[in-house]
């Protein structure tokens, strides 16, 4: 069986994993199986939670329109319907940023979304 002459390509692989490993604790910085663990490990948590992150965003996006909304005295469920009917295309994001920077704004979305469905309503009982 011929040599295998490996370069510094199995160093070179070594020294990447304890460079990523470095700061954990113990063993998993130091040796190189417990420290090629642990950085999977790692970056299968860092994979998880980059798609973790957006769910958590929209969820306080949602939370925080529902309570300007509840106090604009409507729904969070009724205020999205209302821009929807509206034709007003904001998302969560923004509609949030706004509920919390500019209330005077949220409170005018808030009469568009209510009078929207109240025109909804209206038509549906002429029909």
């Amino acid at each position: 069986m011929p040599r295998v002459k490996r370069s510094t390509k199995r160093s070179d692989r070594r020294k990447k994993i304890l460079k990523r490993a470095s700061g954990y604790f113990l063993t998993k910085s130091k040796l190189y199986q417990a420290a090629q663990e642990a950085v999977e490990r790692g970056l299968a948590f860092a994979y998880k939670g980059r798609r973790l992150k957006k769910r958590q965003f929209r969820s306080l996006w949602i939370v925080r329109i529902g309570a300007a909304a509840k106090l604009n005295g409507i729904s969070y469920s009724q205020f999205i319907y209302g821009l929807k009917t509206a034709g007003i295309e904001l998302d969560r994001k923004v509609l949030a940023d706004i509920a919390v920077h500019d209330a005077a704004g949220f409170a005018s979305l808030a009469e568009q979304a209510k009078a929207a469905i109240a025109a909804a309503k209206k038509q549906t009982a002429s029909a």
